[in-house]
């Protein structure tokens, strides 16, 4: 006598199905990788992000104490004088310096590099004998524009951080330095928005400079603080 074998019904067939998927165990790791990769891919883009932002801040750190150094220095000796003249031709080769310095940051394009003089007037103060600007951001400096000076304006005692102003001595010069820059994010606004990147710098002058000359015109285009352009 043939016994027929009963033929599990499709409900059935399933639970199995089931059952046998719950207990495999195979693929399980690359699944917790699909779940985990975005979390992991998300970090490491933030913190390349923040890198990238350290070498930005570090670079114009550094570009910005190198141009106050170099206008420091800059500047002829012509015929048997002594102290050295500045041209138009010198600020023109620190911005040109400045810029290589800073790679490809694009300085004057995002930015501005504003130089200024800090000298006494002839009453003693403070005062901002020339100042020379250079970059497509329009940012003026903080602490005021050519001309200014404690004889007119006796709250200005200096150019720098409240309480500690740097100021210049008698027949003497301090190149200050403002570079302010717009943060370039390498993911656009994903993790970090874009701001304004400020650094100063400043240095005496390092040999004696003819101050009564000032910034001598030699045809070179002023770098004027009116006008925001990268060229």
């Amino acid at each position: 006598m043939t016994q027929n074998k009963a033929i599990p019904t499709m409900p059935n067939q399933i639970f199995i199905e089931l059952k046998s998927l719950w207990r495999d165990k195979s693929g399980l790791a690359l699944i917790e990788f699909a779940y985990s990769l975005p979390i992991f891919l998300g970090l490491g883009m933030y913190g390349s992000e923040v890198a990238y932002l350290t070498l930005q801040k570090t670079a114009l750190a550094q570009t910005t104490v190198s141009v106050a150094d170099n206008a420091s220095r800059m500047g002829a000796t012509l015929n048997d004088d002594v102290s050295k003249t500045i041209f138009e031709a010198d600020i023109a080769q620190l911005v040109a310096g400045a810029e290589i310095q800073a790679g490809s940051l694009g300085l004057l394009e995002n930015g501005r590099i504003i130089i200024s003089s800090l000298e006494q007037d002839a009453d003693g103060n403070q005062q901002i004998a020339w100042q020379r600007c250079k970059g497509a951001k329009n940012v003026a400096s903080k602490y005021g524009a050519e001309g200014k000076n404690g004889t007119t304006d006796p709250s200005f005692i200096g150019m720098g951080n409240a309480g500690n102003e740097i100021q210049a001595t008698s027949r003497d010069a301090v190149m200050f330095v403002e570079v302010t820059y717009t943060h370039q994010p390498i993911f656009g606004d994903m993790f970090l928005e874009s701001f304004t990147i400020y650094e100063e710098a400043a240095f005496n002058v390092r040999d004696s400079r003819d101050l009564d000359a000032g910034l001598v015109a030699d045809g070179t285009p002023k770098a004027d603080c009116n006008v925001f352009s990268a060229t």
